[in-house]
């Protein structure tokens, strides 16, 4: 059985600064991902409706790493002991390891979101990453800070459409 849902609002249409438009958008995408993951059970959350065989779980720990990736590790240049820890290799399957309960990994998440709105809060848009993929590379050729919210915003409104489609395959029409 379906039921349609209505999605919140999206951030306020008298918003006119570039960083606040992207910390909105950022927050209602964060926040509609952990809302299509609400209501699926343990077995809902690590199993797949799909060819592809992704889980909503591994999708989940898959953005809280793109958020530490693009954010923690290259943007603010911190030390970072497993920047592809939600895949078995680099550029390889989402993973979630059996003992990962969905409260760590929802947890996780949570405290990424929070560790990327602090980084981005004491940045400015035209600010450059530190560095990109764990290198160094010539300071014109590291995106902005600006790039790399919207490079976030397009993974999160791609995932989000994907998750949209593993829950109207559950139980709910998408949004």
């Amino acid at each position: 059985m379906t039921a349609e849902v209505e999605p919140p609002a999206e951030p306020e249409v008298t918003l006119t600064g570039p960083a606040e438009l992207l910390a909105g958008y950022l927050d209602f995408y964060r926040a509609a991902v952990l809302r299509k993951l609400d209501g699926l059970t343990d077995a809902e959350l690590r199993g797949s409706r799909l060819p592809s065989g992704w889980a909503p779980l591994e999708l989940l720990k898959h953005l809280a790493y793109v958020e530490l990736r693009w954010l923690e590790w290259g943007f603010a240049g911190q030390q970072v002991e497993q920047p592809w820890g939600d895949m078995e290799v680099r550029g390889g399957r989402w993973r979630v390891e059996a003992g990962e309960t969905v409260e760590e990994v929802t947890g996780f998440f949570r405290a990424q979101c929070e560790r990327s709105r602090a980084i981005v809060a004491g940045a400015r848009l035209e600010d450059r990453m530190a560095t990109l993929g764990g290198r160094i590379p010539p300071e014109e050729e590291r995106p902005t800070l600006i790039w790399v919210l919207f490079h976030l915003l397009q993974e999160y409104a791609r995932h989000v459409g994907h998750l949209d489609i593993a829950r109207e395959l559950a139980d709910v029409t998408g949004e």
